[in-house]
């Protein structure tokens, strides 16, 4: 049976072993040893956070996973309706805990938090009496549509999971000012609570997988990453770990 104790040591020792060969994807890196191939390093600029995350915020993961079974099986299935990663369905760990009823101060509500008119722009109904963005099908339908339409924007999941939080500008102003689109070199220039949210979305991932994957490297850092498990020429073949960098 799982239980807060065993999954918090298991966490811990697999967050070590990740963390203890991180990479730093400002200068391209990704150092694997042959036994550590399936392990996807965590790029040593969140590995702190992560922990620390982990760490703090183990209670309410605990909730959050002992009632995620219903919620996990739809929004897998929708997200892979829409090309869409999996791994994507833990940006509505950090929006609302997965709670349909989550509402925040400023109008969003539902699983992905969405906005009244954004979620009435990719086709919900928003009403005094009826609010599909409660609905856990139809509203990952729609933050579907919007996570694919900003993937297009920006090629990179650690964008579009900024982009999310902050709206695609903020997220194109950072990248004019660092003159980079690798999101540890623009960090510095989005909003703090953008920055934040990526992280939390990378220990969020960390804590429900053990791993890192697609979803927590920069476009470079996972083909780095490919580039050492597969040969090159598998790279590109849809069904295999990284299509879903490169069927985009």
């Amino acid at each position: 049976m799982w239980t807060s104790v065993t999954s918090r040591i298991g966490t811990c020792l697999m967050i070590s072993l990740i963390i203890s060969k991180p990479v730093d994807s400002r200068n391209n890196g990704v150092a694997l040893h042959a036994a550590e191939r399936s392990v996807v390093p965590m790029n040593m600029h969140v590995r702190q956070f992560v922990k620390d995350y982990i760490r703090d915020n183990n209670e309410i993961l605990c909730i959050v996973r002992r009632r995620s079974k219903y919620a996990f099986r739809v929004i897998d299935s929708v997200l892979t309706h829409y090309g869409l990663p999996k791994e994507m369905k833990y940006l509505a760990v950090i929006e609302s805990e997965l709670n349909p009823k989550a509402l925040s101060a400023v109008g969003a509500r539902g699983p992905w938090q969405l906005m009244p008119e954004t979620a009435q722009e990719l086709g919900l109904n928003v009403t005094p009496d009826w609010d599909e963005r409660m609905l856990y099908g139809k509203s990952t339908a729609a933050a579907a549509k919007y996570l694919r339409d900003l993937y297009s924007e920006f090629g990179d999941w650690l964008l579009v999971l900024a982009a999310y939080n902050s709206g695609p500008a903020p997220v194109y102003r950072a990248i004019r000012k660092s003159g980079s689109r690798n999101f540890w070199c623009l960090e510095k220039y989005l909003p703090a609570e953008s920055r934040d949210h990526v992280k939390k979305f990378i220990a969020s991932h960390y804590y429900f997988e053990g791993n890192g994957g697609v979803t927590t490297l920069t476009r470079t850092e996972w083909a780095a990453y490919m580039d050492h498990v597969h040969p090159s020429p598998q790279r590109l073949i849809p069904g295999t770990a990284n299509a879903q960098y490169a069927s985009f």
